[in-house]
């Protein structure tokens, strides 16, 4: 894993310790923290300003391909090809739930806004919603007729967005379960989706080499951000 000064784009650490590829990376909400997940099952806590390893959190049994930190910090979500979801404790290391329902691999986390929701998107083509303090399932949303690969909550915690395989995004009202819209344009698997702060705009990333930019209350496509010549 490196880390990178933005203005100067000068390599700052190379954070060395995972055994096989990092699928995942994300910092903490003062980013003080990054995780790491990986193909070698495990995630690790790293200190950004030093670069030293502070945690291995080990207890999936395949690669860790997505990590999230709640808003608050306190507790770090992990989802697998292991079919399971874990909750830690960022503080001490120690896994506080093991979530499982899917019925294949884990692709994405996400915490909502709040941080009493996590969303999970799974190659079953289904997501789940869990209520993050008992662990329970909320709500499974189903409607993509592949793999979903990514997940993500609107600013204000009341959609959910996701990319999936079959080509296709949707919204989907977070209290209700219910799909709003189905975004086409893609013409191959979705693999990242994210809402503007303002949560106006949705953007995504495909195998088509493509990025495209959404009106989250219509659903029309507003932009084809074309360059990149392979998958985004």
């Amino acid at each position: 894993v490196r880390l990178w000064d933005v203005s100067t784009g000068r390599e700052l650490q190379v954070l060395s310790g995972h055994g096989k590829s990092v699928r995942s990376v994300a910092f903490s909400p003062d980013g003080t923290l990054l995780a790491t997940g990986s193909d070698d099952n495990t995630v690790r806590l790293w200190d950004v300003s030093t670069g030293r390893e502070l945690q291995v959190l080990s207890g999936h049994g395949k690669s860790v391909r997505s990590v999230a930190f709640s808003p608050d910090g306190t507790l770090l979500a992990s989802g697998s090809w292991d079919k399971t979801m874990r909750l830690w404790d960022v503080s001490t290391g120690r896994k506080r739930k093991k979530l499982f329902y899917h019925g294949y691999s884990v692709c994405s986390v996400a915490f909502s806004p709040d941080g009493t929701v996590l969303a999970s998107g799974s190659w079953d083509k289904t997501m789940w919603l869990w209520d993050v303090s008992t662990g329970r399932e909320r709500k499974k949303l189903s409607g993509h007729g592949d793999w979903v690969y990514s997940v993500a909550f609107s600013p204000d915690g009341t959609l959910l967005a996701s990319g999936s395989r079959d080509d296709t995004v949707r919204l989907w009202d977070v209290s209700t379960g219910r799909e709003l819209q189905v975004l086409s344009g893609h013409g191959k698997s979705v693999r990242s989706v994210a809402f503007s702060p303002d949560g106006t705009l949705l953007a995504t990333g495909s195998d088509d080499n493509t990025v495209r930019l959404w009106d989250v209350s219509t659903g029309r496509e507003l932009q084809v951000l074309s360059g990149h010549g392979k998958s985004v």
